[in-house]
């Protein structure tokens, strides 16, 4: 079976989690880990960057970034991980979800100021496939109401909208390295910090609570427990092993662009028959080729797609079920309005395989073409 995803590998990762272990550091916060908070800041401008566990966790420290209280209201789409939402219901907020457009699957900026209330504290965009969403608008709106913007870059890394790498935007941004994600640790995330006054209290959180990075500043004669906040920061196996990840990235982009386009091209015939869409990119956005998805014209199409691709050999799978109808969503969440692209988009979908080193682009459209045959 042509797995759905294969983690990439680029040489270097366990000669440096050796190195990591020569050292004696396998704690966090070790000369990886440095090095890959220095990558990130050099390739986004942020003023801070601090790799966590998981985006799970960035998400979870940028909700106590914010500040919210019970009731608080975050503004985020339905259609996106569970993470997204969650990270701020443990806080006591409520997400308030609105719709997404229908060219990129993006949150849909002109329905965001509807939804705002006097509990609004945040908008969450998430980068859906690494495209990013209209952040003047966003930030604009943001603005006129004094909310943070949050922006879920999860799949957004080595992503550009007019020029700016993506979760380097708005206020804080949040980003994934699982191994499904371009640039991979297995698990793994990390938080942007691109307001200078959040910083500090972000290493703080990040640490337990604790002053410990001052104190080895040498900043205060001694750490201790100062505000809230939990361990997000990872290992140092995990640094050392994105560390390696993070010095390629930029030919792992290449490569998967390269595949993207093949697939971009190969269906190109489909869609002009008007069998499928294909994934639509604003010329002002410069996306990580982070997925390659087609939309079918029925569910029903989709699982029959699903089957064949799978009896031939190919592991392709949907996305995500949207939260407005999960039962977690229904109890802690609420919708604004309709959300009709949201739920039409979502049943249609369908993600192809897409790594660095996959070469049956041309086969696995042949599949499909036969399929609409």
């Amino acid at each position: 079976m042509l797995p759905f995803n294969k983690p990439f590998m680029t040489g270097k990762e366990l000669f440096y989690i050796s190195e990591a272990h020569h050292r004696g550091q396998l704690a966090g916060d070790g000369s990886f880990t440095k090095r890959c908070h220095a990558w990130l800041e050099a390739q986004s401008g942020c003023v801070r960057a601090l790799l966590t566990h998981s985006c799970t966790a960035a998400l979870e420290m940028a909700a106590l970034l914010a500040d919210l209280q019970p009731g608080d209201e975050v503004i985020m789409p339905s259609y996106t991980f569970v993470s997204t939402a969650n990270a701020f219901v443990l806080r006591g907020a409520v997400p308030v979800f609105v719709d997404i457009r229908q060219d990129t699957l993006n949150i849909d900026e002109t329905l965001i100021e509807a939804a705002i209330t006097p509990r609004t504290r945040a908008i969450v965009p998430v980068h859906y496939a690494g495209v990013g969403c209209e952040m003047d608008v966003i930030c604009a709106v943001a603005k006129r109401h004094n909310l943070l913007v949050i922006e879920d870059a999860a799949q957004g890394i080595m992503a550009t909208y007019k020029g700016q790498p993506l979760g380097s935007i708005g206020d804080l941004g949040c980003l994934s390295f699982h191994e499904t994600k371009n640039i991979i640790s297995g698990e793994g995330g990390g938080l942007l910090v691109n307001r200078p006054e959040l910083a500090q209290r972000a290493e703080v959180i990040r640490e337990k609570g604790t002053n410990r990075s001052q104190f080895f500043r040498g900043e205060v004669d001694k750490y201790t427990w100062v505000d809230v906040g939990s361990s997000y920061l990872p290992g140092e196996v995990i640094a050392a092993f994105l560390c390696a990840q993070m010095e390629e990235a930029e030919s792992i982009t290449a490569r998967r662009l390269s595949i993207w386009e093949d697939y971009h091209k190969a269906f190109f015939a489909l869609e002009a028959r008007e069998k499928v869409r294909r994934p639509i990119i604003p010329a002002h956005c410069e996306h990580n080729a982070h997925m390659y998805y087609l939309l079918l014209d029925s569910p029903a199409r989709r699982t029959a797609l699903i089957s064949a691709l799978k009896a031939a050999g190919v592991h392709s799978v949907f996305h995500y079920v949207p939260l407005h109808s999960s039962p977690a969503g229904r109890k802690y969440a609420r919708q604004c309005g309709a959300l009709p692209n949201t739920e039409v988009l979502s049943e249609r979908l369908l993600r192809l395989p897409l790594w660095p080193g996959l070469t049956e682009v041309e086969r696995i459209a042949g599949i499909v073409e036969r399929f609409y045959a």
